[in-house]
């Protein structure tokens, strides 16, 4: 048996990163390793330039049962970006926007989100009396996964012991106005080598906030066929 500390993420809308610098940002379904070490690390008060509290957050490993997504949909943003002729110029990136106010390099994003989120979590391998405090209490707001998508119920976080994540996620308290059997997500993703399911690399794992810098992790993917 091992120690989990299990809370639920529930907001009417979710957007989780995928690699930066591409046109289209949050194509993953459910929050990343790095979206809940932002998370749990803003509820302790960590701040991102802060290297070592953030390095003191690589300690936990997660897990995250997918009860609901909803519906997903997408919001378009302008941006500027440095033109590519200028890339090539031996200058630094501030010089090369500062040429923006001169050539407009204007293109379009697009953002997924997912409506009707509904989220649970475990983590183990750290402190987690302290993190249970702090869910409880948050230093900064939580939020699902950009600072437009708060959450819409308390985290409810609780220790509880399990032999695996898997059962540690099944006992996640949601909140009364839900309908959904937490003994049967839709998907979980897990840092546990659990047989069964399958094995993705994602690139979550973070390794300097402050450069917003990630490098990849492997996860195992277990579906609903696991339940049954």
């Amino acid at each position: 048996m091992r120690n989990h500390l299990i809370f639920t993420l529930v907001a009417p809308m979710g957007s989780f990163g995928d690699l930066a610098g591409h046109e289209l940002r949050g194509s993953y379904f459910w929050p990343g390793r790095s979206a809940l070490l932002g998370l749990v690390g803003g509820a302790l008060g960590v701040r991102r330039d802060d290297k070592s509290g953030q390095a003191t957050l690589t300690v936990w490993k997660t897990a995250v049962s997918v009860l609901s997504v909803g519906i997903v949909w997408q919001d378009f943003h302008t941006i500027q970006t440095v033109p590519s002729a200028r890339i090539k110029r031996p200058e630094t990136r501030q010089e090369a926007l500062s040429a923006l106010r001169r050539a407009d390099n204007g293109v379009i994003t697009r953002r997924n989100y997912c409506n009707d989120c509904v989220f649970g979590v475990a983590m183990w391998g750290g402190d987690i009396q302290l993190l249970e405090a702090a869910l409880r209490k948050p230093v900064f707001v939580p939020y699902l996964g950009r600072k437009n998508c708060p959450l819409s119920a308390p985290m409810s976080p609780k220790i509880v012991s399990a032999d695996t994540s898997i059962e540690a996620l099944t006992q996640v308290i949601l909140p009364p106005f839900l309908n959904i059997d937490t003994k049967r997500p839709k998907l979980v993703i897990t840092d546990e080598n659990i047989p069964g399911g399958w094995t993705e690399v994602r690139w979550d794992e973070p390794l300097d906030r402050a450069a917003w810098h990630f490098g990849q992790r492997r996860v195992r993917v277990l579906g609903t066929e696991f339940n049954s």
